[in-house]
C-alpha cells in the first residue's frame, strides 16, 4: 500500500475539530459503557450500605482484593487494542484475529491461577491487619465473587477487539442491560425482597458473577454475528507463539502498570482498615466517587490508544499528536468541572451512600467530606496520567511507563501516605494526600514521557 510522504501529511491531517468530533464519535460510547459498569459496582456500594456498615466495609477491602489482582491480568486485554488497531488500519484480517485470540488465552490463563486466592482471602486479610469480622465477611463475598475472574478478563478482551474495530455501541447497549440485571438481583438477593432469601453481602457477589458471564456472553454473540470476516473463533485451539510473545511483551508491563496504581489504593484501603471499620467505609464511598469520574478519563484514554494505534497503522505523526492535544484538552475541562463538584457539594454526594438512620451517620459524613476534599485535588494530575497512558499504549510504548509508574506510586505516594497518616497523626486525610503526591508525579513523568522522549511515528 502507497502512504503519503512526511511532507503530504499536514495536507490531508485532520483539523482540531474533526479530531475532537472523532474522539466524541469514539469515546462517547466507551464513557457511557464504563460508566454503566461503574454503575454496578456503585449499585453494590450504595446497597450494601443501606443494608449495613460493616458489610460495606467488607465488600470495600473485598473488591480492592479483587481489583489489584484482575487489573494485572487485564494487561493481556489493553495490549489487544493497539496491536488489533494497527492491523485494522493496515487491512490485515488474520492478524486482528490472531491477536485477539491470543489475548484470549493469556486472560483465560491468568483467570485460572489467581482464581485461587479469591477463596482463600480471609486468612490474607488477617494476615495483612484487617479486622476479623470485615474478613470473615470479605470471604464470604470473594468465594462467590472470584469465579468471575475469568468471564471478566474474557470481556475485557472482548471490549478491547471490539473498541480497537470502533464498534463502541455494543459495549454500551451490554453494559446498560447488564447494570440493570444487576440493579435487580441485587434488590432481590441482599434484602430478600421478591420473594428471595435475604443473603447480604453474598446477595451482591452472585449478582456480579450473574451479569460478568452474561456480558462474555452477549459480546461473544455479538462479535461473531457482527464481524464474521474476522472468523474469530477458527482455530481458537491452535497455539500461535509469535503472536503469543507479542501480546505478552506488551501486555505484563501494561498490567503492571495497572497494578502499581491500583495496588496504591488498594495498599490505602489496608491503611484505612487501620484505622478502623467506619474509616474503611468512608473511604470506600469516596474511591466510588473518585472512581465514577476516572471513568469518563478511562474512556478518553481508550479512545486516544485506538487513534494512536490507527495512525502507528498509517504512520501519521502529525494526526498523532493533533489528536493526543485534543483528547487531553477534553479530559483537563472534565477534570475542573468534577474537582469544582467535590469541594462545593460533598455532603450531597457522600449522603446518597449512607441510611439516613444509621447511627454512625455523621462519623462516617465527617470522614467522607474530608476524604472527597482530597480526591478533589487530584482530579487534574489523575485524568493527565491515565490519558498519557493511554497515548503511550497506541504507540506500543509499555516499558518505560511501568517504571515510572512503579516509582510515582510505591517509592513516592505510598511512603508519603504512610508517614502522613500514622507518624505524623493526620489518619485517613494523610493517606489521601500521599494519592496525590502520587498521581501527581505519575501525571508529569507520563505527559513528558510522551511528548518528549517517546519515539514517535516516522512515515515511511
Amino acid at each position: 500500500m502507497n502512504r503519503p510522504k512526511p511532507k503530504d501529511m499536514e495536507a490531508i491531517a485532520q483539523t482540531y475539530s474533526e479530531h475532537r468530533r472523532a474522539i466524541l464519535t469514539l469515546g462517547g460510547p466507551l464513557i457511557a459503557s464504563h460508566l454503566a459498569q461503574f454503575a454496578i459496582h456503585m449499585t453494590d456500594t450504595i446497597m450494601l450500605g443501606w443494608y449495613d456498615v460493616t458489610a460495606l466495609a467488607a465488600a470495600t477491602i473485598a473488591t480492592t482484593m479483587y481489583f489489584v489482582t484482575f487489573i494485572m491480568g487485564a494487561g493481556f486485554a489493553f495490549a489487544v487494542t493497539p496491536m488489533v488497531a494497527a492491523a485494522a488500519e493496515e487491512g490485515d484480517d488474520v492478524q486482528v484475529r490472531r491477536v485477539t485470540r491470543m489475548g484470549l488465552w493469556l486472560s483465560i490463563a491468568y483467570g485460572l491461577v489467581f482464581t485461587v486466592p479469591m477463596l482463600l482471602a480471609e486468612p490474607i486479610l488477617l494476615a495483612m491487619g484487617q479486622d476479623a469480622q470485615v474478613a470473615a465477611l470479605a470471604q464470604d463475598y470473594l468465594v462467590i465473587a472470584g469465579w468471575q475472574m475469568v468471564p471478566a478478563l474474557m470481556v475485557m478482551t472482548l471490549k478491547s477487539y471490539l473498541a480497537a474495530l470502533e464498534h463502541t455501541a455494543i459495549i454500551l447497549w451490554a453494559t446498560i442491560g447488564t447494570a440493570v440485571l444487576n440493579a435487580g438481583i441485587n434488590y432481590a438477593l441482599i434484602f430478600g425482597n421478591l420473594g428471595a432469601p435475604e443473603l447480604g453481602i453474598q446477595g451482591a457477589a452472585i449478582a456480579s458473577l450473574i451479569v460478568t458471564i452474561a456480558t462474555m456472553v452477549i459480546l461473544f454473540a455479538y462479535g461473531l454475528r457482527t464481524l464474521p470476516q474476522y472468523k474469530l473463533l477458527q482455530n481458537v485451539w491452535k497455539p500461535d507463539t509469535e503472536i503469543l510473545a507479542r501480546v505478552f511483551k506488551l501486555g505484563w508491563p501494561i498490567g503492571l502498570t495497572s497494578l502499581a496504581e491500583g495496588g496504591l489504593f488498594s495498599a490505602s484501603a489496608v491503611m484505612m482498615g487501620w484505622i478502623g471499620p467506619l474509616d474503611l467505609a468512608a473511604h470506600g464511598i469516596a474511591i466510588q466517587l473518585a472512581s465514577l469520574t476516572f471513568m469518563v478519563h478511562i474512556g478518553f484514554s481508550q479512545a486516544a490508544t485506538v487513534r494512536a494505534g490507527r495512525a502507528l497503522g498509517r504512520s501519521d505523526e502529525i494526526s498523532l499528536r493533533r489528536g493526543a492535544t485534543m483528547a487531553i484538552a477534553m479530559s483537563a475541562c472534565f477534570a475542573i468541572a468534577t474537582m469544582a463538584v467535590f469541594l462545593l457539594m460533598p455532603e450531597l454526594l457522600i449522603k446518597l451512600f449512607i441510611d439516613p438512620a444509621e447511627p454512625a451517620k455523621d462519623t462516617l459524613l465527617q470522614i467522607g467530606v474530608s476524604l472527597l476534599a482530597m480526591a478533589a485535588l487530584f482530579q487534574v494530575v489523575d485524568a493527565a496520567q491515565v490519558l498519557a497512558l493511554g497515548l503511550l499504549r497506541g504507540v506500543q510504548d509499555t516499558t518505560v511507563p511501568m517504571i515510572m509508574a512503579t516509582i510515582s506510586y510505591w517509592i513516592v505516594g505510598l511512603p508519603i501516605s504512610y508517614v502522613l497518616a500514622f507518624p505524623l497523626g493526620m489518619g485517613g486525610v494523610g493517606i489521601w494526600l500521599g494519592l496525590v503526591v502520587g498521581l501527581t508525579v505519575a501525571g508529569i513523568l507520563m505527559m513528558w514521557r510522551f511528548w518528549r522522549q517517546a519515539v514517535f511515528i516516522n512515515a515511511a
